[in-house]
């Protein structure tokens, strides 16, 4: 049997014998080179690679600086060592909010600079660097670059420079006004896209098989449901009643939508309103959750008083006897049926497992639930709040877990965007996401290098179904707007339309 010889990339100042060549990577690369553009490409299938190629060609122009910009300083720690281990320059640096002016100005100086995006903002604005010095300017997670978000500020600072702007996310959001808001920040001329089917991505794609695995809440989890189901009911009933219409499919962004409408005209639906979303959160948390996370969530929002607190806490029979059952429950060890779950999965599994969870209360408790039962695991959250974990013990985290140290890491959205966790072959969702973006990017963690398996679990008649269907629908909406987006710039470029606002 003949052995494939493998091909790598030649190119003039990345490190040789070091990158396999990939036909679509390179001509991806060779179209963000042309022109301002946003590269599509899932999870796992080396979107830095591209970038490192971009990076290349532009250091051969010598015309001008590099700014590799990623969200967290994780990820551009992540991006420093990968540019540092191919590229032949010496001079790759890295700038975060961590270090102090005179090392900022001195690494601001360098060939290639990573950054995190809130401080490359403050010091363009502080004239510690010049937008005019990078020749390229390349966005990392670029479905971020929405609102106020720092990417935006960095783009308007770049508008009057020659710099070439390109832009990499795993999927671009599902909603038309998102992606079009990116478009236009970023300047972008054209969206370059493969998905796991283009027929030159295929041969690298590891499959990923999916289960999604229903449990059952227990009786005493479904009791409490229903009071809190009651609760909410009362505030629904209240609201109808002061004449608001507002379905009856207890959603809490319909509540939130309403907000404003209230405190200008309606006053009196104020104390019905806050106290619904309240309860629609606490519901929420329970239900995917548990008990422990639920309990935490109540204790916290007491302590912050606000309107109705008092009453939905100490008054209400329906909101006071929840509590009361979930406090029995707790004494009792019932976490959450996705507990038990969890433990099986994990014993059953010979390799290592990473589990995604969105709320920092719902770590920790699976943490400790997992090392009471002799586990070996490690965590990954944030580094906000006192909880937090700061960049340094981020990455010692990462690195205990790719080192084997431990079996289990949980994580919340820090561990979604980019984390080269490569050796994991199997993801679970402790709850569901109801976002196109963070379904394909926490499951884009697996199956790297080998087949992977996602379990999604979802307890029966809770939050974690209605997420499942809306999920379904942006993940649909997500893979057609790389080509909506295609369609708009091809009439802009042809002078059909002027905008891309036009068009959609």
């Amino acid at each position: 049997m003949s052995m494939v010889t493998l091909e790598y990339i030649d190119k003039k100042y990345i490190t040789k014998n070091s990158i396999e060549k990939r036909d679509y990577q390179v001509n991806l690369a060779a179209q963000a080179i042309n022109e301002n553009c946003i590269i599509v490409l899932p999870t796992g299938l080396g979107k830095t690679t591209v970038a490192l190629q971009i990076i290349a060609e532009f250091l051969s122009k010598g015309t001008g600086g590099v700014l590799f910009l990623a969200p967290t300083r994780v990820l551009v720690n992540q991006h420093y060592e990968f540019l540092k281990q191919n590229l032949t320059i010496d001079d790759v640096s890295i700038v975060t909010g961590e270090d102090p002016i005179s090392k900022r100005q001195k690494n601001w100086n360098n060939s290639v600079v990573c950054a995190t995006p809130e401080i490359a903002k403050n010091d363009l604005d502080r004239d510690i660097v010049s937008p005019s010095q990078f020749s390229l300017v390349i966005f990392d997670e670029a479905h971020r670059t929405i609102g106020d978000y720092a990417y935006s500020g960095i783009a308007e600072r770049i508008i009057h420079t020659n710099a070439r702007i390109v832009g990499m996310t795993a999927t671009l959001p599902s909603e038309k006004e998102k992606a079009t808001q990116i478009m236009k920040t970023l300047r972008i001329q054209s969206v370059a896209q493969r998905s796991e089917d283009s027929p030159d991505v295929a041969p690298y794609v590891q499959q990923t098989n999916t289960e999604w695995i229903n449990v059952d809440l227990p009786p005493q989890m479904k009791a409490i449901q229903t009071l809190l189901n009651l609760a909410l009911d009362q505030r629904y009933q209240e609201l109808m009643k002061n004449g608001i219409n507002i379905s009856d499919q207890k959603s809490l962004s319909a509540l939130l939508r309403i907000r404003q409408f209230v405190l200008n005209q309606n006053r009196r639906s104020a104390k019905p309103l806050f106290t619904a979303i309240r309860i629609t959160y606490a519901l929420n948390i329970f239900e995917a959750h548990g008990v422990t996370s639920f309990l935490r969530f109540c204790e916290r929002t007491q302590k912050k008083k606000g309107v109705g607190v008092k009453e939905l806490f100490e008054v209400d029979p329906n909101f006071t006897r929840a509590i009361h059952l979930a406090k029995a429950a707790q004494k009792d060890g019932i976490e959450h049926s996705k507990m038990i779950k969890l433990k099986e999965i994990i014993q059953n599994s010979p390799g290592k497992v990473l589990v995604f969870t969105s709320y920092r209360d719902s770590v920790d408790v699976i943490y400790t639930k997992l090392t009471e039962m002799g586990i070996e695991c490690g965590f990954l959250i944030g580094k906000a709040g006192e909880t937090g974990l700061k960049q340094k013990k981020q990455i010692e985290t990462v690195q205990k877990f790719r080192d084997g140290l431990y079996k289990v890491l949980i994580a919340t959205r820090v561990g979604e965007e980019g984390l080269d966790i490569s050796e994991v072959n199997l993801v679970v969702f402790y709850d569901n996401v109801p976002s196109s973006i963070r379904y394909v990017q926490r499951r884009g963690r697996t199956g790297r290098r080998d087949t992977g398996k996602l379990i999604v679990l979802i307890a029966k008649d809770t939050i974690d179904e209605t997420y499942y269907w809306i999920g379904k629908r942006k993940i649909n909406a997500a893979k057609n707007m790389g080509d909506k987006m295609t369609r708009a710039l091809e009439k802009e470029k042809s002078g059909l339309k002027n905008n891309l606002d036009d068009f959609l």
